[in-house]
């Protein structure tokens, strides 16, 4: 096929997108301004670039809708799955990656791909013509941004992020830290060791409380408005909303046993998770922060064995654009004005790496049946992915429209006996149902049929 596919953005959904056609057999023009024009929050060049987190959450397919959600991308040869599966590190039940070995090894693969081709550059304005795919994700350019503002009547949408520190293993003081998954999760020793913890006592929690909110915050633009994801929140926020809330969320101190002092009870917990391969680098679990970077370093010492700790990289806010996909969206991820282009990933108002991959995913094989003059539903709204295009391009109300993870209440409902109360048996009747749809779906996809 000598008509190209243009791809705008190397982040998940765009990389996953460049995948999907490429190996179709569709000529793939890859468009990245990386690393000529950065971005707040990316340090590297490379493609599909993780910066909040280096997890894609739960990796059980049948009880957990992002779960499934990974079994979909597998079953549908997905190369964010493939490298995130090879660069996995022990997680307890969840799938985390070492990241940059995860972000370069996709890099290098659609590198050699035969059929892609790598463009240094910022798209400042929409095309006029041709098959282009829009996944520059949260951090859109200004320049285009303001195009896409212009194509669709109104200003973006908005919300803001906040990225969690990352601590070097060895200035972490192990003679108050340890190793465990909460409730010991896991199959395998790595596994049930997965997480770092620190405890605190009362006081010490009192006195951190205390400081975090006292702290220096990083100020937003002049006439912005903070509004955040609440999967996504800044630590100061969620203790503003009270002195317990940390402690009934990323601080909890349920299901884990201090070896160093095994019958006294902490009173809260901070867990750290490994980073990369190596566990030479941890992530601090749900601190995403806004506070400013010298108030980060006085603050986060403070935490039980995290007194000496060094920072591979401090935590910060930046603002994330999405569309209003329920106003301006097909079904088909099409731009209503401007049907030659489609968007993927996180600018339509999905939350997460998985789901933006996901849509990267379904936007390419969409794009590429369209191509071929085989023009293909999109999938099911049983199946995980199809759940998620029926939310955010008119499931969803739009004057309410937020970013939205995967879950089972974006699905049509089950009728299994026993009610609402057998949530394990209606969970596995969920994704038994989407894994049956999703097999049909895909052996009825050009891609998969050729």
């Amino acid at each position: 096929m000598s008509t190209p596919l243009h791809i705008v953005g190397g982040g998940l959904a765009g990389a996953e997108a460049a995948w999907q056609a490429a190996n179709a057999g569709v000529d793939v023009i890859l468009h990245e301004m990386r690393p000529v024009t950065g971005t707040f929050v990316h340090q590297t060049g490379n493609l599909a670039e993780m910066v909040c987190s280096n997890s894609f959450r739960s990796d059980d397919s049948e009880q957990n809708a992002v779960g499934l959600l990974h079994w979909e991308m597998r079953q549908a040869n997905g190369l964010i799955m493939a490298m995130a599966d090879r660069h996995r590190l022990p997680a307890g039940g969840a799938l985390a990656v070492d990241r940059d070995a995860f972000a370069g090894a996709v890099t290098q693969r659609l590198q050699s791909h035969p059929n892609i081709r790598m463009v240094t550059e910022e798209l400042t304005a929409l095309p006029e013509a041709g098959h282009w795919i829009i996944a520059t994700g949260p951090l859109t350019s200004d320049a285009l941004g303001q195009a896409i503002a212009a194509e669709t009547g109104g200003d973006a949408l908005a919300f803001f992020d906040a990225i969690a520190p990352i601590v070097h293993a060895d200035s972490i003081d192990m003679s108050q830290a340890w190793f465990q998954s909460r409730y010991d999760k896991g199959e395998t020793e790595a596994e049930r060791r997965a997480y770092l913890n620190c405890p605190m006592d009362r006081e010490t929690y009192e006195a951190f409380i205390d400081a975090l909110l006292a702290a220096e915050k990083a100020e937003l633009h002049h006439g912005e408005t903070a509004r955040y994801f609440d999967g996504c929140l800044p630590i100061e926020v969620m203790a503003e909303r009270g002195r317990e809330t940390l402690r009934h969320g990323p601080m909890k101190p349920v299901g884990l046993t201090n070896p160093h002092q095994p019958l006294i009870k902490a009173h809260a917990i901070v867990q750290l998770r490994r980073d990369n391969k190596l566990g030479t680098l941890f992530n601090i679990v749900g601190f995403q922060t806004k506070m400013k970077h010298g108030a980060q370093g006085q603050v986060f010492r403070m935490i039980p064995g995290l007194q000496s700790a060094r920072f591979a990289r401090l935590g910060g806010i930046h603002r994330n654009t999405f569309l209003n996909s329920p106003t301006l969206l097909d079904d088909q991820l099409r731009l209503a004005t401007r049907p030659h282009i489609r968007f993927a990933g996180q600018i339509t108002g999905v939350e997460g790496y998985v789901e933006s991959a996901a849509m990267g995913l379904l936007a390419a094989r969409l794009a590429v049946a369209e191509m071929r003059g085989q023009a293909t539903p999109a999938p099911p709204p049983e199946t995980a992915t199809g759940a998620l295009v029926t939310h955010i391009t008119g499931g969803a109300d739009a004057k309410t429209f937020q970013p939205m993870n995967v879950n089972f209440g974006l699905f049509p409902p089950v009728d299994l006996k026993g009610g609402r109360k057998n949530r394990p048996a209606r969970y596995k009747a969920y994704t038994d149902r989407a894994k049956s749809a999703w097999s049909d779906w895909l052996a009825q996809s050009p891609l998969d049929a050729a």
